[in-house]
């Protein structure tokens, strides 16, 4: 029996085993079904990535500094994706992007921190 490649449909030469015909059936085949999942964590990570250049931006005296809400809108900021959320013991929750990180003051104004 002459088995066929899943993604062209030529004749698959070589081991008793082998799937495709090439590696770039191969690639094609897996890339085209992984695509709706990959599409999803790739645009999280480079949400990811946007946000800490952001933070990154900011020049940090003594590991901190103080920015307002604006500043971090107008930069192209997202609140909405952070990687973890770090809890003190007086309970306060700081939202950080890998080791940079935020923490909500009053009046839309936000301490900028790095953790070591």
């Amino acid at each position: 029996m002459e088995k066929k490649c899943p993604e062209c449909g030529e004749k698959i030469i070589g081991r008793v085993d082998k799937k495709f015909c090439s590696d770039y059936c191969r690639n094609a085949f897996n890339n085209r079904l992984n695509k709706d999942s990959k599409n999803l964590i790739r645009n999280i990570n480079n949400r990811l990535r946007k946000n800490y250049r952001i933070l990154e931006s900011f020049s940090l005296q003594d590991g901190k500094t103080k920015t307002n809400k604006t500043k971090l809108l107008d930069k192209g900021f997202d609140f909405e994706y952070f990687t973890h959320l770090y809890t003190t013991q007086k309970g306060t929750v700081y939202f950080f992007v890998y080791d940079l990180g935020y923490l909500p003051l009053d009046n839309d104004f936000y301490m900028i921190v790095k953790r070591e």
